[in-house]
């Protein structure tokens, strides 16, 4: 596959992937707001919150690592690399889940709900399942495919959705426990698909090699804690309202969350075709390949993503109207003040892909701790200071200050300027037009 084909190919790939997933995921989320109460909604937002803080801290510990090893490693360290990270992401999934357990008395106390409790046992087995579709992923993406990822990733937030929507209109009574198991079932029919796809792809050894278990581990702590603190701080208002103020709160600021969702797409889908394309070519071509990535990448981003924001906040009370009625108005200002935050996003999630590609996770984790640190705290005295809407105003200026202090060290490594995207954003109007509006008008 040439370069341009890579670009093109994965890109549109992983674009369309990220846009069924969140087409597919507010669709669930416009039929789950009807269902539930407020109270019902604010549970389920919870339990997300804590099941991706499972997923995404595990996953951590062994994505980037993984991925990158078995980018530029030969046939027979492919497969010490992939039996070492299926070890690690299982053991780590014992632990995380024997907390979870331990725990449970606690989230009872701060979340007053028994229900939670039950809906995570459940979700306990959607973890080790989940582990076997991560490795799945992760030797497809480094031998720089999506195909198997994408198909897979479909079938599992389809299936959920004909589930919800299927209750919906049959007017099936739908439980938050019920939901948990659909869950879990989804998943498990998305490792089938995964594995018919990538089994190619996944070889392991009889023996478990140390030496690659300490490789991807001393890699790993890092990244360990950049996920997990990466995925504390997309849920920690959330959590903190529904423990300080209610769980209906909680509900109301995941609305405006879930409506902003977009804005994920064209970053989700970079990050992926970026990372491999930067670990390759920080190798072969050093820091300059990686300024011109992050910054292009960041660009190309902002290019799509502004004018969307743009019109997302002029029409943002009629939107949110069309997907979660009245019952949620008190989530307007809580969107409008979302959806700035948004344009600094692209800044934070792609200094933590090239800083993980470039081999500086230390860097990442402690720009990654103080990032939650400024949210916590903000948090903490905003909320009780100002309410609900306190929640958007701490993660607006703890947005700020994370893409102040990510630019101050991509400067001193990599030469990186603050300006330059925005530059390249708008060169991808150009382009764009001299690609495909000028050449269908010629042709």
């Amino acid at each position: 596959m040439t370069h341009k084909n890579y670009w093109i190919k994965n890109g549109l790939i992983n674009v369309i992937q990220n846009f069924s997933g969140q087409l597919l995921g507010m669709l669930s989320f416009i039929l789950l707001v009807r269902v539930f109460s407020k109270e019902d909604y604010g549970i389920w937002v919870i339990f997300l919150s804590i099941v991706n803080i499972v997923e995404l801290s595990k996953n951590g510990f062994t994505q980037e690592a993984t991925i990158k090893y078995l980018s530029s490693a030969n046939r027979a360290d492919k497969r010490r690399i992939t039996t070492a990270s299926f070890v690690i992401n299982i053991v780590l999934t014992i632990i995380l889940c024997i907390l979870l357990l331990l725990c449970s008395n606690l989230f009872v106390s701060l979340w007053k709900s028994t229900e939670l409790v039950h809906m995570l046992y459940i979700s306990i087995i959607m973890f080790f399942i989940s582990g076997v579709l991560a490795q799945l992923n992760y030797a497809e993406q480094s031998n720089l495919s999506f195909r198997g990822n994408f198909y897979s990733f479909l079938t599992r937030q389809l299936l959920f959705f004909l589930f919800i929507g299927y209750c919906y209109i049959t007017h099936h009574e739908l439980t938050l426990t019920a939901l948990a198991i659909a869950q879990t079932v989804t998943v498990a029919i998305a490792t089938l698909v995964a594995y018919f796809l990538n089994k190619k792809y996944i070889k392991f050894t009889y023996r478990v090699d140390m030496s690659w278990v300490k490789k991807i581990f001393n890699f790993g702590k890092y990244t360990f804690g950049i996920g997990l603190t990466s995925v504390i701080s997309g849920s920690i208002d959330q959590m903190m309202l529904g423990s300080m103020l209610s769980k209906a709160a909680s509900g109301s600021f995941n609305v405006a969350v879930r409506i902003t969702g977009f804005a994920d797409i064209p970053i989700t889908a970079m990050a992926s075709i970026v990372f491999p394309q930067s670990a390759l070519r920080m190798e072969r071509d050093g820091v300059g390949a990686v300024k011109y990535l992050y910054e292009r990448s960041v660009g190309v981003i902002l290019g799509i993503l502004t004018p969307c924001v743009i019109l997302l906040f002029f029409f943002s009370d009629y939107l949110l109207f069309v997907m979660a009625g009245h019952k949620y108005d008190d989530a307007l200002p809580l969107l409008k003040i979302t959806l700035l935050t948004c344009i600094l996003y692209p800044y934070g999630r792609q200094a933590g892909t090239v800083l993980a590609s470039a081999g500086k996770v230390k860097y990442n984790f402690v720009l990654m701790i103080i990032n939650v640190g400024i949210l916590i705290i903000l948090n903490y005295f905003f909320i009780k200071s100002f309410g609900v809407i306190g929640a958007a105003y701490a993660t607006l200026i703890s947005s700020i200050i994370s893409v102040i202090l990510n630019q101050i060290v991509l400067y001193k490594l990599f030469k990186i300027n603050v300006v330059n995207p925005w530059i390249y954003a708008v060169h991808f109007y150009g382009e764009f037009i001299n690609l495909y509006i000028k050449k269908k008008r010629s042709n």
